[in-house]
């Protein structure tokens, strides 16, 4: 029975993650970040039970990936989608422009399924990631597209130029070759979990101040804290 388990947490990851996108759909950006959260969290579930068990198994390795590329690849880009269809037209009125454009919000969507294929078959990341996972680049999307609707004082073409560069960077560092620390933590001691504890705090304190935008802040954070941290080790 205990074997089962880890996947009953994937299968919450999946349900969240379809959950997700009906929501981006529907272009509610609040409840979009509230279920990839829970899938986020469910994600971890899975993981933590399969070590706590100890019930890997090749099936429930692929199961993960899949829930993953929904909850965390096709939720985020639907979100962006949705964004992009009712903005584009900031940048131009040319309907190639405003009927295709939107489209490129699915780069994220590929390059995650990549991302997942290459953690797959890469035996590098057992205790780290190389690249940037695909939680934390669904969790800056979902907050960022709510922040953008929400929060932004006004959508300029500047602004649109921005996201659609953020993509590419984005789809970019999922497959790259950058080391990233995992947020996974073996035991609650400050020594060795120095980043990770101030990156939760962070967060935590940047939510609280500016509301669900301060996710995208810490996921920001993670990226620079974990390419300085690369770039020291290699010096």
């Amino acid at each position: 029975m205990k074997r089962h388990i880890p996947n009953v947490f994937t299968s919450f990851n999946l349900f969240s993650g379809c959950i997700a996108t009906v929501m981006a759909f529907q272009g509610e950006y609040a409840w979009v970040v509230v279920w990839v959260i829970a899938a986020a969290f469910f994600d971890f579930c899975d993981g933590f039970s399969a070590r706590l068990l100890k019930a890997y198994s090749p099936m429930g390795k692929e199961l993960d990936s899949l829930a993953d590329v929904i909850s965390f690849g096709i939720a985020p880009s639907m979100a962006l989608f949705h964004f992009l269809s009712r903005n584009i037209i900031c940048i131009s009125q040319h309907p190639v422009i405003t009927g295709y454009l939107p489209y490129m919000a699915f780069i994220l969507a590929v390059f995650s399924a990549l991302r997942l294929a290459k953690f797959n078959v890469d035996k590098r990341q057992s205790e780290s990631f190389i690249g940037l996972n695909t939680p934390a680049n669904a969790l800056f999307w979902v907050s960022f597209c709510y922040g953008l609707v929400h929060d932004a004082p006004m959508i300029t073409p500047l602004l649109m130029y921005t996201v659609l560069v953020a993509i590419l960077v984005f789809s970019s560092l999922m497959v790259s070759e950058i080391p990233m620390f995992s947020l996974k933590v073996k035991n609650i001691k400050f020594k060795g979990n120095e980043y990770r504890y101030f990156l939760i705090i962070f967060m935590i304190g940047l939510t609280a101040y500016i509301g669900i935008l301060g996710i995208a802040g810490g996921i920001l954070l993670y990226i620079a804290m974990s390419i300085i941290n690369s770039r020291t080790q290699t010096e």
